[in-house]
């Protein structure tokens, strides 16, 4: 039997249990009929640790009870194997998806200025490594972060990040896996180069031509790139595979900051959107009630 076959066996009756009611924890589940969010919101480790303990499994446990249907780790990779396959069984009993993890430890030393052989090969045996990590995890994403440098592309460096993201697709395709391409890390105002603007990295997508190169939409950086978000949005439309969210300032829940959460999560269901979005926030309240003011912005955002 197939690993996936294996760990989708338990679905139904982990999944059952949970949304009958055999699996309960206080607070408000989501807003729809059924309890569970309209879109696949993925919080991650440490976000509900108040609430559920300090146990991973328990933290999944509660957060499917509340209505969330994907989960965050984006240090996979790291975690001990028996680990992360005791979070992928859990993740597919309760009926969840597993959300994307950091492919390339290194990748962000790559400045994609030129060919730098060894470079580039530390980067595709990473990947390889990556690939087993997803194949075990049941995980379909992966992201790339690349680091801060020159502001913009010229031509022949343009060139290099197409040649070496085709190299990476390559190896992912078999395996119908997806490299996400994540915003530069770079304080306000500051552009990568990959990505100086959300419409850069959509160009360079299509360039690589490959199902396995998409974008990662994170909203509180492109509000940070200079806002306009619906509009970028609906530019990078056709690449966009993933989206990750935080409120500006802070980082923290919807509803904490500028972003128009309610708009964007609108616009994200009325477009067909059915991938994760990645809840790569703080609490902007700490203990427990900030943990339940998480799951309340989440459910306000929806019902607006």
């Amino acid at each position: 039997m197939e690993r996936r076959e294996f760990l989708r066996a338990g679905v139904a009756a982990l999944a059952g249990a949970c949304w009958s009611g055999q699996l309960t924890a206080e607070g408000s589940l989501g807003p729809s009929a059924d309890g569970r969010f309209q879109l696949q919101y993925a919080p991650h480790f440490g976000m509900f640790k108040h609430l559920a303990g300090d146990g991973l499994i328990g933290q999944l446990k509660f957060a499917a009870a509340q209505g969330f249907t994907a989960w965050e780790d984006d240090g996979l990779q790291a975690r001990p194997l028996a680990v992360r396959e005791g979070i992928a069984r859990t993740i597919h009993l309760l009926g969840m998806e597993m959300g994307a993890f950091c492919a390339m430890p290194t990748l962000p030393e790559v400045r994609f200025l030129g060919k730098d052989g060894p470079a580039w090969e530390r980067v595709l045996l990473e990947l390889r490594g990556s690939v087993e990590v997803a194949k075990r995890a049941n995980a379909k994403w992966m992201t790339a972060a690349f680091g801060a440098g020159a502001v913009g592309l010229q031509p022949g460096q343009a060139a290099n990040c197409i040649e070496l993201l085709k190299r990476c697709s390559a190896i992912l395709e078999p395996h119908g896996l997806v490299l996400v391409l994540e915003p530069p890390k770079g304080a306000a105002g500051q552009a990568g180069p990959l990505q100086p603007k959300l419409p850069a990295t959509h160009l360079i997508c299509r360039a690589v031509g490959s199902p396995s190169c998409k974008m990662l939409l994170d909203v509180y950086h492109q509000h940070v790139a200079g806002g306009n978000l619906i509009p970028s949005i609906e530019a990078g439309w056709p690449e966009i595979a993933y989206v990750r969210c935080g409120d500006n300032p802070g980082r923290k829940e919807p509803g904490t900051g500028q972003i128009d959460y309610r708009q964007v999560f609108a616009y994200l269901r009325t477009s067909g959107y059915t991938g994760i979005v990645g809840m790569h926030h703080g609490n902007s309240k700490p203990g427990p009630e900030g943990e339940r003011a998480v799951i309340d912005a989440y459910v306000a955002a929806e019902r607006a």
